[in-house]
């Protein structure tokens, strides 16, 4: 081979792995993969916390079971996808009570997926951003 058709080359595939870095990631886990779409569960709690960082927004609940209190973590959607169905940041805030509907964890932990959330106040339902497929 001539040297111009090795640099040719060369140039080519770092043309092709440099385009391949600026493509997204489609995303870091599957629902199946973490959740169970046959263990569906609805609580209600009092928020405790609210994440709204990427890649998932989270949000904590306290819900009270036979006078005891355990910390359940919620996922939704980005951040952006949230937004674009009408949630921000301040949607909710801490002290509201909500009740969520969603898919539990497949390792028995307290997560889950959430498909709706209620302001249980109001009664004004949200959409949850689930990346569960129906």
């Amino acid at each position: 081979m001539n040297n111009y058709f090795k640099k040719s080359c060369l140039r080519y595939i770092g043309l092709l792995f440099s385009l391949g870095l600026t493509f997204p990631a489609s995303s870091h886990h599957s629902f199946p993969a973490q959740y169970d779409a046959r263990k569906p569960i609805t609580l209600n709690g009092y928020l405790i916390k609210l994440e709204w960082r990427n890649p998932h927004v989270y949000f904590y609940l306290e819900i009270e079971e036979e006078g005891s209190f355990e910390e359940w973590a919620f996922e939704m959607g980005s951040p952006i996808a949230m937004e674009r169905n009408g949630w921000n940041r301040n949607s909710v805030a801490v002290g509201d009570i909500l009740e969520v509907e969603g898919s539990l964890a497949r390792d028995g932990s307290n997560l889950v997926n959430a498909n709706s959330v209620v302001l249980v106040e109001s009664g004004r339902r949200l959409f949850a951003g689930s990346s569960r497929d129906d």
